[in-house]
């Protein structure tokens, strides 16, 4: 502890209180926003099939929701392991406590997953899954079975029900996707304390934002995973979901900054403490990560392929740019989690000094953990994919059409 007193102080600068020389919520806090964030715009894209009935995206939807699903079982890990007490988690549902808004998550995680998430992927899936289950032999024709609960029936009946029934749960599924983040923008914006974080656009800022991650990380993994399977990317399928992108991020940009200007217009004391936050800690973080890299150069991006036709007329070249803005566009939306979070912590309450935030390599509050929980979806939808292919069905249709 000393030694890393010894480390921080001549980093502060100003007036600080002893308390507020370390920050308290490192990168695992970070990583929870962003994570339960892709959850909720994996699952909104997935709604725009099932919903809105934007047949395009198609091939997106069960990838969607199995990229929702292992993002969600991951999501929390992070804070669980940030407490450093994980088997006492379960007592948040044994001795409820509706008076606080982080206890109540342990409420809208479980109602997300086990209502929305598996309810929507096993109906989607039991038709197949019983096909496969008798086409397949060995340890998947079991695997299969057991998850289609020994159902045997595909009938037009049962067919219709499963239909009827997605559709009810997918739209129960959006008002509980926008509950699951939104939350998290309201735990922030309701600490009055802190004007870095005290917002009422705080959590519609925090949900669209998710809905951008969400999106732009499913159409990501479309674009890498399906041609390592062997497909061939439907680029009426990207288009469609880079336009809806393309909306999003101009709608979180608009928001951000509204919130931006909200803050100067209503600003007393603070506003010069947050300037030098902004200049001085975070304006490689906020100003060119954020703001130029995550939203203005992918705006940009997708701008010129709106309007210049020869970007629209070459695949290859659209491909490449997508891929471009889908990277960049993810690294703004992280650069945001981190910004609200430590940023939120760098300045003293005093508002005459700031401090910083020096994050370790190794240990639980490390990079090295914070990496492996952004990796260990990727790995839980690999293993998904493999249990429940996403585009089997889609590829057959394919073959027969062609055939």
């Amino acid at each position: 502890m000393v030694e890393k007193l010894r480390e921080l102080l001549p980093q502060v600068t100003g007036y600080i209180y002893p308390n507020e020389i370390e920050v308290h919520w490192g990168i695992l806090i970070v990583v929870y926003p962003y994570i339960t964030g892709i959850v909720a715009g994996a699952f909104i894209l997935a709604s725009l099939v099932k919903v809105f009935n934007v047949k395009e995206v198609q091939p997106l939807y069960r990838l969607a929701l199995l990229t929702a699903l292992a993002f969600l079982l991951v999501a929390p890990l992070s804070l669980v392991s940030h407490l450093g007490h994980p088997f006492r988690s379960y007592e948040i549902f044994l001795t409820p406590q509706t008076s606080s808004a982080m206890a109540m998550f342990g409420f809208v995680y479980a109602w997300y997953l086990m209502v929305v998430l598996l309810v929507e992927i096993w109906f989607d899936y039991r038709k197949d899954m019983i096909v496969w289950a008798r086409e397949e032999t060995g340890i998947m024709k079991h695997i299969h079975r057991i998850l289609a609960l020994f159902s045997t029936d595909t009938s037009e009946a049962a067919l219709r029900f499963d239909n009827r029934a997605l559709k009810v749960i997918t739209i129960i599924g959006i008002p509980s996707a926008f509950l699951l983040h939104g939350y998290v923008g309201f735990i922030f914006g309701s600490i009055k304390a802190n004007p870095w974080w005290s917002s009422v656009l705080m959590p519609i800022v925090f949900l669209f934002s998710a809905i951008v991650s969400g999106i732009a990380l499913v159409i990501l993994l479309y674009m890498v995973i399906y041609p390592l399977l062997g497909g061939k990317i439907d680029m009426k399928c990207v288009d469609k979901a880079m336009s809806f992108l393309f909306y999003a991020v101009i709608v979180d940009f608009s928001l951000e900054f509204v919130d931006f200007i909200h803050r100067i217009y209503q600003s007393e004391e603070e506003i010069k403490i947050l300037g030098e936050l902004v200049m001085n800690k975070l304006f490689f973080s906020l100003v060119i990560v954020q703001v130029l890299m995550g939203m203005l150069f992918p705006l940009g991006i997708l701008s010129a392929i709106k309007i210049f036709r020869q970007f629209r007329e070459s695949d290859e070249l659209r491909k490449l740019l997508y891929f471009v803005s889908l990277i960049l566009i993810q690294g703004g939306i992280f650069a945001t989690r981190w910004n609200v979070v430590i940023g939120g912590q760098m300045f003293s309450k005093s508002f005459r000094g700031l401090t910083t935030y020096k994050m370790e390599f190794g240990g639980i509050e490390g990079l090295l953990y914070a990496l492996g929980l952004l990796a260990l979806p990727v790995v839980i939808l690999a293993v998904l994919l493999k249990i429940l292919p996403a585009w089997k069905e889609l590829q057959r249709k394919g073959q027969a059409e062609a055939a």
